[in-house]
């Protein structure tokens, strides 16, 4: 859209073809008004927009947007703590600039991305950060919402359960069944007894509900998992099939992994295999080294849950970040 002025007004996504299974990756608003979301399989959403144009992805491109987008960041706070691509927490308590209005900071931050960008962001400025995320998709697009700190306990007061962090369909269900819908609903619960019925998410649920939210900004997060992951054109019909694809899919994670410098820390293995009926399953074992047979010993535990053709492969490892050397003060 920022650099084709004809694609600005159409519905447009990026994604793969519908003729291979491809998924929504994103979308633009004009799409998303025909109910075109993301992870939405690319036939499905053209059944509900017949004139939807999908175009594949172009990462490089991506890449140095976002190199760009956090060097702007970077120029308000250091505590930069990102999520996407284009997607951050900023802790701008101590900034000095715009007279240490983080309003007045989301506003120069917005209007430097549009003109040295040429793309459009969204800003949410609140207490803490799970009520800056919500703030964040408040008014989208291209918006900016405040949630002052004596807005707080009214703001929450009235937010669905739906919206507050690490609450899934699962458990919104679970929520909706004991006719709690918001937040106010949500707080006539004792701690206790939310942690009764929904175990340590209890607590958090007790919190939130209450705008509590005392995770500070992470600077440096550490990479956790790396992956990767093919859907299948057609069906692999049986085990020998997904066993064949394997070595190619070994070779693209040496590469992740070679690349990120990573290859020292993996401490476990995993798979995931997606059925033809789309019940998924996932295999994962303890080794500090990539091992393809390792990957073919899980393959073959998975495959035999369900023994059906496979739609998607895919083979990862987790990742455990090495703290040596290091001294840690007594209180």
């Amino acid at each position: 859209m920022r650099d084709q002025a004809a694609l600005r007004e159409k519905p447009l996504a990026i994604g793969g073809k519908a003729d291979q299974r491809g998924v929504i990756a994103t979308c633009n608003y004009p799409a998303r008004a025909f109910g075109v979301r993301s992870a939405m399989p690319t036939s499905q959403a053209i059944k509900l927009c017949p004139d939807l144009i999908v175009m594949p992805p172009t990462m490089e491109k991506y890449r140095v947007a976002s190199r760009h987008i956090m060097s702007i960041y970077r120029d308000y706070t250091e505590l930069v703590e990102p999520l996407s691509l284009d997607e951050a927490y900023l802790d701008v308590s101590t900034a000095p600039h715009e007279a240490g209005s983080a309003t007045r900071m989301a506003q120069a931050i917005r209007a430097r991305v549009a003109q040295e960008v040429g793309i459009t962001v969204s800003a949410g400025v609140a207490p803490n950060k799970f009520l800056a995320k919500i703030a964040s998709d408040w008014n989208k697009p291209d918006g900016l919402f405040v949630i002052l700190p004596r807005q707080v306990d009214a703001f929450v007061a009235e937010l669905p359960v739906d919206r507050l962090f690490g609450v899934g369909k699962v458990t919104a269900q679970k929520l909706h069944q004991l006719d709690i819908k918001t937040c106010l609903d949500l707080r006539a619960w004792s701690k206790l007894d939310l942690c009764n019925r929904f175990g340590k998410m209890g607590s958090n649920l007790y919190a939130l509900s209450r705008g509590i939210d005392n995770r500070s900004v992470q600077v440096n997060s550490e990479r956790k998992s790396l992956s990767v992951e093919e859907t299948y054109t057609h069906d692999l019909a049986d085990l020998a099939a997904c066993l064949a694809e394997i070595p190619t899919l070994f070779a693209d994670l040496q590469k992740q992994i070679q690349r990120t410098e990573q290859m020292a820390n993996i401490h476990k293995l995993n798979i995931k295999i997606r059925f033809r009926d789309f019940k998924q399953t996932t295999v994962e074992c303890i080794g500090k080294e990539l091992d393809i047979d390792s990957f073919i010993a899980l393959v073959k535990r998975g495959y035999a849950r369900r023994q059906m053709p496979v739609r998607l492969l895919g083979l990862g490892v987790g990742i455990q970040i090495k703290k040596e050397n290091l001294q840690y003060a007594l209180f």
